[in-house]
């Protein structure tokens, strides 16, 4: 899977090209028109038959993408590494934002950072590039914005690891 800076059109388009055949058979089944919250959970099942019952029933859902910061990556990829698995399976990226403490100012709380925590982004641009997933290093921007401007878009699902509350992104 080749990394990349924004969300490849092909994906957006397969997004798309799925949603009718998969949302209109459980409108049918529903009998009701769906929101659009169930309208992306749907499109995004990995199976489409399957039956569920809000509140009751549990699903695998199949996300276009995925989207970590630092802090909470650096479980999640120890983890993946466990998987046996050569690379992800759909695009994915760590973002370094978490682990910059503001304290001075910009040029000097980045350094700081940097030097109090190379380890960990060694770690995690090392894993990064051996599974093909896109590393954003430290300084390159915050989380929510980066995946705001280069990867959400309307109808897409991205699931990620945050420690903050989620920003509405276009994406459920």
């Amino acid at each position: 899977m080749a990394v990349t800076a924004s969300t490849p059109i092909s994906l957006v388009r397969g997004t798309y090209e799925r949603f009718e055949e998969r949302i209109g058979p459980v409108r049918e089944r529903l009998g009701r028109p769906l929101t659009l919250a169930e309208k992306i959970l749907i499109a995004h099942l990995d199976d489409p038959d399957a039956e569920f019952a809000r509140g009751r029933t549990y699903n695998d859902l199949r996300p276009d993408r995925v989207a970590m910061q630092d802090a909470t990556a650096q479980m999640a990829l120890l983890q993946f590494m466990t998987a046996g698995l050569d690379e992800v399976e759909v695009p994915t990226t760590v973002h370094c934002d978490h682990l910059i403490q503001a304290k001075e100012n910009g040029r000097i709380d980045l350094l700081a950072a940097r030097e109090g925590n190379s380890e960990v982004y060694d770690f995690l641009e090392s894993v990064s590039a051996r599974y093909g997933i896109g590393f954003w290093k430290p300084g390159s921007g915050i989380i929510h914005q980066v995946v705001l401007e280069q990867y959400a878009f309307p109808g897409g699902m991205l699931i990620g690891t945050d420690s903050t509350p989620p920003t509405p992104v276009g994406s459920a």
